[in-house]
């Protein structure tokens, strides 16, 4: 454990003792107050741990602007994304060096244009329309973040909503496309998820309780006041959350009624808005299903008797029994199916790898999409479109920058439309893939089971324990961290450093199974097979404890302090950006944003004496001993909904009162949310501040 060398001293928090019983244990908790948002001391308190980060990593100054800049030089600051074809336009966006945020364009397609349009240096199209212009709306404000961007069938209309806080509740405009005005309608407190009629007379909408759990689904007439509005689904089981979309096809409106394991799925002709929302399958506890509409059909992707999900078809006149299209492989977990007019894409994974199947309509000769990469993450990008004979594709590795293809589904051809550039360096040299080698790694859980990792280094890093590495991981909610390429991650592989993800139980890349083994009374599993992937790296030379830093967010917030308990002698330093470590405290106030959609994927305390005995077992607030923690840097959001700044603040305190002595840093960002930092700049700062701190763990700085 490192020393506190400056004089500066870390802030006191003092310590008012709050109690809480639970199923007749006790719990004593010193730092409860810190909860009180609105609260001058708490706000003082932040303030002061942010004084005290300033002043113990004021060394790295130099170092966090290098590293901006490293990163700022090898990205194309003015930029545009390959436009997509939706109707009678080409949509975009595009980025201007300086400019925060993007800038959201469409221009019209022309006679005999097949192939999207491209401009020199990311220069506006001619011919353009601004549809929103990132920069302007975010005038005035620190954070700015939007929600819904759709914009109607015909194309006269655009929704959109924006966040200023970062608490991701919106507030839902409408703009007139042909004169640029803006409409009075205007609805405050939205959530994520829009859909338009057939006519774009009418826009469905999604609105959050005061747990801000997605419960109801709103009908709105275009032109009328927000007041006049009505439900057209309210979901009252605290479980289930909802979300609305309009299909590919056009032709229905659909509500998604889902809980962590139960799914339920209604629909409205797209012709009729008024009309009546109907089933397509009643809910089944444990049964989840997506649907896509395909001509006269609904295509069914579902988990009943199918682990890994199959996929079927009902009838769109008359939905009632499933009819197989893809028969359950376990193994395979089929993920998403798009469908188009002639053909349909289903998403999947198998090995612990993204993949696309190509299914023509009326064909038994599906296949699967080849790409060249040993570790690689692909999906459909954005194909508005339903009646085409070509899709667009997204795809990257960890050398691989971000490309986009157009993909042909009858000549099996695939087109490279943009890579993502990147530019030279500080040095001058042009990013060489060729300099950079991918590996895939195994470590042994403690039960024996096998834990994937994905890693990337520079070419001749050495094998022998000296090279330091950063280990990443999540590990809940069945999410995949599938390999990604990240322009700021270079200038830590240029310094010798290697980057490494583990793919622990929790998570989903190996299938339905691989998540069902790290939730629930198996979540120890997530912890447990990282601290295994740590020790391999190290036993296989990869690098050794004291130049080893764990990074994760969020849910791998909690991973992150879970396993500063479990193995604090693994690593030298820990990243814990927006962690969930006083997860016990959340789980059981079901007032709490989250907390009782949360129940299925981690167990109800409040009711089950084992889970809360469990779950108290590994939460790190919980669970901090007097022993010799490596330095920890927790990052987090005042106005964060989904993982409450409050979590990491009374950590780091206990931390101190605890295990004295320690490297314990809290960084607060005063005005963002969940996602931290919603300008680019601003994030690429963010980015530099944490790799600044893991250089300077590793003796790189």
């Amino acid at each position: 454990m490192a020393a506190v060398t400056t004089e500066t001293a870390p802030p006191a928090a003092k310590r008012v003792p709050s109690e809480r019983t639970h199923h007749g244990d006790t719990v004593v908790d010193e730092f409860a107050w810190l909860a009180a948002k609105d609260d001058p001391e708490t706000i003082a308190y932040l303030t002061a741990e942010n004084e005290y980060t300033d002043a113990r990593t004021a060394h790295l100054a130099d170092l966090r602007a290098d590293l901006f800049e490293e990163t700022r030089r090898r990205t194309q600051e003015t930029d545009l994304s390959v436009p997509t074809r939706k109707g009678g336009h080409w949509y975009y966006t595009r980025t201007v060096e300086g400019q925060q945020y993007g800038v959201q364009c469409r221009r019209a397609v022309r006679d005999g244009e097949t192939d999207p349009p491209v401009s020199a240096d990311g220069a506006p199209l001619d011919g353009e329309e601004v549809l929103l212009d990132g920069n302007l709306l975010a005038e005035g404000h620190d954070f700015f973040s939007l929600g819904a961007f759709d914009v109607s069938p015909d194309g006269r209309w655009l929704a959109y909503s924006t966040d200023f806080s970062g608490d991701e509740r919106f507030t839902l405009r409408v703009k007139d496309l042909t004169t640029g005005e803006l409409l009075p309608d205007e609805v405050p407190d939205t959530f994520y998820g829009t859909a338009w009629s057939t006519d774009a007379s009418v826009l469905f909408y999604v609105t959050v309780d005061d747990a801000w759990r997605p419960n109801r689904v709103w009908r709105h007439t275009i032109g009328s006041a927000a007041a006049d509005d009505v439900v057209v689904h309210q979901e009252d089981d605290e479980r289930f959350w909802v979300g609305v979309e309009l299909t590919r096809s056009e032709k229905f409106i659909l509500i998604d009624v889902h809980s962590k394991v139960t799914s339920e799925v209604l629909v409205i002709p797209a012709g009729n808005p008024t009309g009546a929302p109907a089933v397509i399958a009643p809910r089944r506890q444990g049964v989840e299903y997506t649907v896509e509409h395909h001509g006269h059909r609904f295509l069914i992707l579902h988990n009943d008797g199918a682990e890994d999900f199959a996929l079927a078809f009902t009838s769109a006149d008359l939905p009632g029994d499933w009819v197989p299209l893809i028969e359950h492989t376990p193994g395979t977990r089929l993920e998403a199916v798009d469908a188009f007019a002639n053909h349909l894409v289903v998403s999947l994974r198998t090995d612990g790898l993204t993949g696309l199947r190509v299914l023509p309509v009326g064909s038994d000769d599906g296949y699967d999409i080849d790409f060249p990469e040993p570790l690689y993450s692909v999906g459909l990008d954005a194909n508005p479109e339903y009646r085409t004979g070509q899709v667009r594709l997204r795809y990257s590795s960890l050398i691989t920058p971000d490309s986009v293809y157009d993909y042909d589904l009858v000549t099996r051809q695939m087109v490279l439309l943009k890579q993502k550039p990147v530019l030279p360096g500080p040095d001058g040299r042009p990013y060489d893939p060729a300099e950079y080698e991918q590996h895939r790694d195994w470590a042994l859980a403690d039960d024996g089971t096998r834990v994937p990792i994905s890693l990337v280094c520079r070419v001749g890093t050495p094998r022998d324990g000296s090279a330091p590495c950063e280990l990443y991981g999540y590990g809940s909610y069945e999410a995949s961290m599938d390999p990604w390429f990240s322009v700021a991650r270079l200038s830590l592989l240029d310094r010798g450093v290697v980057f490494a993800v583990a793919h622990i139980r929790g998570g989903g890349e190996l299938g339905r199974r691989w998540y069902d083994q790290g939730k629930l009374l198996a979540k120890k599993n997530t912890f447990t097979d990282f601290v295994a992937c740590a020790r391999h790296l190290v036993k296989a030379g990869w690098t050794a404890s004291d130049r080893l830093v764990a990074r994760g967010a969020s849910a791998g917030g909690l991973l992150m302090g879970a396993v500063a308990n479990l193995a604090p002698d693994a690593f030298t330093g820990i990243v814990a950006q927006v962690p969930f470590v006083d997860a016990l405290t959340s789980i059981l106030d079901p007032s709490l944003p989250l907390t009782v959609t949360e129940w299925e994927e981690w167990g109800n305390p409040l009711e089950d004496p084992e889970v809360y005995a469990y779950m108290k077992s590994y939460t790190p607030y919980e669970n901090v001993a007097a022993v010799d923690y490596p330095a920890i840097l927790a990052v987090t959001s005042l106005n964060d909904t989904r993982v409450l700044y409050s979590e990491p603040a009374k950590w780091i305190a206990r931390l101190r009162a605890v295990a004295p002595g320690g490297d314990y840093l809290l960084k607060t960002e005063m005005g963002a949310g969940h996602g931290g930092p919603s300008g680019r700049y601003d994030s690429w700062r963010e980015e530099a501040f944490i790799n600044a701190w893991i250089l300077d763990r590793i003796g790189h700085a």
